[in-house]
């Protein structure tokens, strides 16, 4: 009867224990059932971050989202098929059934292209829309079904310190002024050829495809990804382009296309500015750059004390001024004859100019 007893009352205990306590006489693990829950969300992160699934950014409900094909994704599981031990009791699960387990948990969904049908000048739809809207039925499927992450992708160590980067970044070009005259010279270079490497490699990708487009037909962008939004390292500086889906363009067009950049060269020739024109701009751009260059704040400070007035203390006698004033007044100019001051010579030119203008005015009268 204790024994029973004994038993019934380590029922109840289990039973009150509050929720999230550990039972002690348990042989379950603390958090196995958490990581049955989250062994999915473990398995989709797992899978967003790997480089082996290729995916690409759309709209979707203007949100931009990050989202893969059906086919891709199978592809993706055959080649790596150590991914699924994470999902643990789970990975001898089908594709189809990983899909639907991680629409059912909002880890994915799945969306439709926006645009149908082929667009004129085309053959066939985009490979990767731009724009997607949700699928009425979540299921998956292979045949042109596209499936977008619904979570927020954890941000890496280095994108973190990146952004505590830029304050420092913004204050380092506030203090560039006060900057040392060699360092200001190796940033104005650096600044210089990255600019022009920029603007050369965009004028050769523009000279590269108006000229096989007008004389082959063929649309050819080199660094295709170059101004993409979203692209890796390795798809930002990929060179050689995708293949061309669209129909050749007529020869009317491509005459068309000549003749209007025969016209644009021709114009930029005949207004461009001359020689000395060239060398007016070259030299206003110069002292800009110049002034920029050499200012120092031991300069600037210098030029501010010369500019300030001497100070005079006002509490002391000012003998110098007092005496200098009585010199003046006593003594009179060199060059004048008489003795006289300068306002004494003033007063006599006035009279005389008015006793002459007096003559002439009766000389008038008379006649």
């Amino acid at each position: 009867m204790k024994k029973s007893g004994g038993a019934a009352d380590k029922k109840r205990v289990r039973r009150s224990l509050p929720t999230g306590t550990r039972d002690l006489n348990s042989d379950t693990p603390p958090r196995k059932q958490a990581a049955e829950k989250d062994v999915f969300q473990l398995f989709a992160e797992k899978v967003r971050d790997h480089k082996g699934l290729v995916s690409r950014w759309a709209v979707l409900q203007e949100t931009r989202v990050e989202y893969f094909r059906g086919k891709d994704f199978v592809s993706f599981l055959k080649n790596h098929p150590e991914i699924k031990d994470i999902l643990e009791s789970s990975k001898n699960f089908e594709v189809e059934e990983i899909v639907d387990t991680l629409l059912s948990k909002n880890l994915l969904v799945r969306c439709d292209r926006v645009v149908k049908t082929v667009r004129p000048g085309k053959k066939k739809l985009s490979t990767w829309p731009a724009h997607l809207e949700i699928f009425p039925d979540q299921l998956f499927s292979k045949s042109d079904a596209f499936f977008a992450w619904t979570f927020v992708k954890r941000r890496p160590l280095w994108q973190t310190l990146l952004s505590l980067s830029w304050p420092v970044l913004t204050l380092a070009i506030c203090l560039f002024p006060v900057y040392p005259h060699g360092c200001k010279l190796l940033i104005l270079y650096s600044c210089a050829g990255l600019l022009l490497l920029i603007i050369s490699l965009l004028s050769l990708r523009a000279t590269v495809f108006g000229a096989l487009y007008i004389v082959l037909g063929k649309r050819v962008w080199l660094f295709p990804n170059i101004l993409a939004e979203e692209a890796t390292l390795g798809e930002l500086f990929r060179i050689w382009p995708n293949k061309d889906e669209e129909e050749r363009p007529k020869w009317t067009t491509r005459l068309f296309y000549a003749l209007v950049a025969v016209l644009v060269i021709l114009l930029l020739r005949h207004h461009a500015p001359d020689e000395a024109a060239r060398a007016r701009y070259q030299k206003r751009m110069s002292n800009i750059i110049d002034e920029v260059i050499e200012w120092s704040p031991s300069l600037a400070l210098s030029g501010m004390m010369e500019k300030q007035p001497p100070v005079v203390n006002a509490t002391e006698p000012n003998d110098f001024t007092d005496s200098g004033q009585t010199e003046s007044e006593k003594v009179p100019p060199a060059g004048d004859e008489g003795g006289e001051t300068v306002s004494e010579q003033h007063e006599d030119e006035e009279i005389e100019n008015i006793e002459d203008a007096g003559d002439q005015h009766q000389h008038q009268d008379h006649i």
